[in-house]
């Protein structure tokens, strides 16, 4: 039996991150964008938290980060 994980909005933010730290993706992206860095298993998951969350797949990853920090200003 498949055990299905369970992401946080945090965890998702931290994944989201790390993905736009790399350059993997950019933030001025949709939110969609990221179902090609999970497992479509795990996508829904995670579909399903950012649903909660009020996060619709079109808007911007940037709207996910929330605020950021910046250490050179």
């Amino acid at each position: 039996m498949l055990q299905a994980t369970h992401y946080s909005i945090d965890a998702i933010r931290d994944e989201v991150r790390h993905l736009t730290d790399a350059k993997t993706i950019d933030r001025h992206q949709p939110i969609y964008t990221l179902c090609r860095y999970f497992p479509n298993r795990e996508w829904v998951c995670i579909e399903c938290e950012l649903e909660d969350n009020d996060y619709l797949l079109r808007d911007r990853i940037i709207d996910l980060l929330g605020r950021e920090d910046w250490s050179e200003d």
